[in-house]
């Protein structure tokens, strides 16, 4: 049976290989081979150009913070606190009924002791006004009630120094109003030295005889034109100076103690000097003995008042220098010339 079978399918092979060889010298004989193995391949999927068709990835900026708000950076750190939206502040209402002053000056922008200066001013919702002078210490010395609008003229004193000061008030109560003016003041005077202080003096410089005197721990200044003693001490004490009212008179005083002699190289003070420093312990115990005798001189001496209205005294010295009395006694000081 086996062998009937395969006679029989070499027979079949036979006839289908003699019918392909009859149907022509172009065709071609087909072998059959084992199928191929099927072979994952990658093919590359082809990239997309930007700009057709593709949407561009937004790559996102760090924001700086502003002063205006707005994202910030994260910080290393730990989270920062976020601020607050800006939200709006209440605005005040302006009561449009309430006194005001427009305007508040003068006719000029600096004056001379002694000249007048005139006041210019405008308010509204006021039935009046009145214009403070302040003193050197800021107080109200001097008022004038004056029409809501108006001028005033306002003459200023010859000892006046530095600038004059005035306020405007316009109102009553919470409702009231000021506006303060300032005029500088020229200086009329020139000082005896040089360089002069900021100060503008209070007079011009006053020639005169001085009398000066060195002491162990001070010296002794008398000034003719106010007929005064000064005793100057720098033992660190206090006060630094004091002056007397000179009350020596030759006709019924001594020029000196006979009876007082001082050690060699010292000497006693004699006639107005003299006459303070043997009547006053505080200044025979503070100065001591004279170092040297008195110098008589021709000199200059000026004042100048402070802002808070203590007088400085500027005199010459003997030895060419310029002595400085500040106010009250607190100190005094050498100020020595170029």
């Amino acid at each position: 049976m086996r062998r009937t079978t395969l006679f029989l399918h070499l027979t079949i092979f036979s006839l289908l290989a003699l019918l392909i060889s009859g149907c022509g010298a172009t065709a071609v004989q087909i072998i059959p081979t084992d199928l191929p193995t099927a072979t994952a391949t990658f093919t590359p999927t082809a990239s997309r150009t930007p700009g057709f068709g593709v949407t561009a990835t937004i790559t996102p900026t760090p924001i700086l913070a502003s002063p205006t708000g707005g994202p910030s950076p994260t910080s290393i750190f730990g989270s920062t606190s976020t601020p607050l939206p800006n939200v709006p502040t209440a605005t005040r209402v302006i009561n449009p009924n309430a006194p005001r002053i427009e305007f508040f000056t003068s006719d000029v922008l600096a004056a001379a002791p002694g000249g007048t200066i005139t006041l210019f001013w405008s308010t509204r919702n006021t039935t009046g006004a009145t214009i403070y002078r302040l003193d050197r210490n800021g107080q109200r010395n001097q008022l004038w009630n004056v029409p809501p609008d108006g001028s005033l003229p306002v003459t200023t004193r010859l000892a006046d120094r530095g600038q004059v000061d005035f306020v405007l008030s316009a109102g009553e109560g919470a409702q009231t109003v000021e506006e303060p003016l300032s005029i500088p003041l020229a200086c009329p005077d020139q000082w005896f030295f040089v360089p002069p202080p900021d100060a503008c003096p209070n007079g011009p410089p006053q020639q005169t005889l001085l009398i000066e005197e060195n002491f162990e721990r001070g010296r002794m200044l008398y000034i003719t034109a106010t007929n005064q003693v000064y005793a100057l001490f720098n033992d660190g004490t206090s006060p630094a100076w004091i002056v007397f009212e000179n009350r020596y008179d030759p006709a019924i005083h001594p020029e000196l103690e006979p009876n007082f002699v001082p050690p060699p190289g010292y000497y006693q003070p004699i006639a107005r000097l003299g006459f303070v420093w043997r009547g006053r312990d505080v200044v025979r115990n503070r100065l001591g003995l004279a170092i040297q005798p008195e110098s008589n001189y021709e000199g200059a001496f000026q004042t100048a008042t402070s802002p808070g209205g203590d007088e400085n005294l500027f005199v010459n010295s003997a030895d060419g220098s310029v002595l400085q009395l500040l106010p009250g006694g607190d100190s005094w000081q050498i100020i020595t010339l170029p």
